[in-house]
């Protein structure tokens, strides 16, 4: 599909959400609904020297920009293809000496785009992106503190020469950042590095069961020929059959949490209450806080609430020790809260799904194949009983699982792990995209070793029966 071409969607009035879109034709699962670049975007600040801030990849060795000594590219290509977003940037960070946080350097970029080009940048953009909604009457006094804090700090770096910007569309830019800023992971999905503004995805609304996902496409800058590059962009995937007609959606927040969790997650950054089915008529919440069942017994209530009230605690240390690739103590921790989680609470509950999370993940780094492959597939086992078939974090569920196995020695069911991740992932991402392309070889490399181990069975198996039969 062509960047920018918007003719599968359109803008509408969705009544109590405000603007939406709509699809315009009959969409099938995997379809490019559109592709849209970032109007701006930026690494985020931690990643600043490990991620490209050109393409968003993350490198092992990365050139420095030689001027404010922030910046960080692939090549000299990237660094290039980027100057005309970097340039006042650069004078910026020289001049003040250091750099400000993301969102201040993203509004910064945004405000300096507006200004060069205006807030439209062809005729495929359907809202100029100061037009997207801003919600900064509704935000509590703490957030609106800090928004201060950040309109002073945008104030001194841009004050080094140039026109200023008023204060109010300062406050307003950071506000659609805040509301409207999209997440941008690195080329294998599997870490947030940066954040960015579309102004046509800022118009796609949220359902927690939504008919769209959302990847970032890298581009290609790496062609020798400067005509065959392709930009940065984002891609709105349908995951399944979409209507003529029918209002795209995707979700704001991972649906593994409780529908009141989610709406408590959208009121407070998104400022809307969401009313879509699965809030309304929360049938999956019982599974997600479910307690074991075995031939109609079950723990008692008090023995539930012990139960979950230690997985709680021992979630956040778990999570903590994860963070600081403390693998050893993390495994352990895991091993002990799932034994006491065992015959009290369910595969489906939530603390039992990141409890088998974090241990898979562990165990692996550990080269503990076996142990975190059946972790693994308990884990899988939970998220398929609660995630949409085509949801993308399920999918990358299934891959984990399925590399688990094979390192395991467990050929079979691996292959058959990586084949159904494939499935749900050229749904969600693509063929082109870098994860997918992995599966693809690891789904011919496993299907190479078992047919490799069927014929050495099968010729063990022809010696054996020769030996018998001489024998007679």
């Amino acid at each position: 599909m062509t960047v920018g071409n918007m003719e599968s969607a359109q803008l509408f009035d969705a009544g109590s959400k405000g603007r939406g879109l709509r699809a315009t034709r009959e969409l099938c699962a995997g379809e490019v609904v559109f592709a849209e670049p970032s109007f701006s975007a930026v690494v985020f600040d931690s990643l600043a020297t490990q991620v490209c801030h050109s393409c968003f990849r993350r490198q092992a060795k990365l050139h420095r920009c030689g001027q404010c000594k922030f910046a960080h590219y692939c090549d000299r290509t990237c660094q290039t293809a980027c100057w005309d977003e970097h340039k006042q940037e650069c004078a910026a960070i020289k001049k003040m000496g250091t750099w400000p946080g993301e969102n201040v350097r993203l509004a910064a970029r945004t405000l300096w785009r507006v200004r060069k080009d205006t807030g439209i940048l062809s005729d495929s953009q359907l809202v100029s992106v100061d037009q997207l909604e801003d919600h900064v009457g509704d935000l509590p006094e703490e957030a609106l503190k800090q928004l201060k804090a950040d309109v002073n700090t945008f104030m001194e770096y841009c004050s080094y020469g140039g026109k200023q910007h008023p204060v109010a569309d300062v406050s307003h830019i950071l506000g659609i950042i805040k509301c409207n800023g999209v997440t941008l992971s690195d080329q294998r999905g599997t870490q947030a590095v940066g954040v960015g503004l579309f102004p046509n995805l800022g118009l796609v609304n949220h359902d927690c069961w939504p008919n769209c996902s959302v990847i970032l496409n890298h581009g290609n800058q790496s062609a020798v020929s400067s005509a065959l590059h392709s930009q940065r962009r984002i891609e709105l995937r349908a995951v399944g059959q979409i209507s003529e007609g029918e209002e795209l959606t995707v979700s704001y927040v991972d649906f593994l949490n409780l529908s009141t969790d989610r709406q408590k997650k959208l009121q407070e950054r998104f400022h809307f209450q969401c009313s879509c089915k699965q809030c309304s008529e929360p049938a999956k919440d019982h599974l997600m806080m479910a307690a074991t069942e075995s031939e109609g017994n079950k723990p008692s209530a008090d023995k539930v609430k012990e139960v979950t009230a230690f997985s709680k605690e021992c979630v956040e240390k778990i999570e903590r020790l994860h963070i600081e690739k403390d693998y050893h103590e993390v495994a352990r921790l895991c091993r002990d809260c799932l034994e006491k989680q065992d015959h009290v609470l369910a595969d489906t509950h939530l603390y039992v799904l990141r409890v088998l999370s974090v241990a898979s993940e562990a165990l692996s780094y550990l080269q503990s194949f076996s142990e975190a492959a059946g972790y693994a597939r308990r884990m899988v086992e939970g998220y398929m009983k609660l995630y949409n078939p085509n949801n993308a974090q399920l999918g990358m569920a299934i891959m984990r699982a399925g590399i688990a196995h094979w390192h395991a020695g467990q050929i079979e069911v691996g292959h058959s792990c990586i084949c159904r991740a494939f499935g749900i992932l050229i749904v969600t991402h693509g063929p082109n995209h870098p994860i997918t392309r992995d599966l693809e070889s690891m789904r011919m490399h496993t299907e190479m070793e078992l047919k490799m181990f069927k014929q050495k069975v099968c010729g063990e198996h022809t010696t054996r029966d020769a030996a018998l039969i001489s024998s007679f």
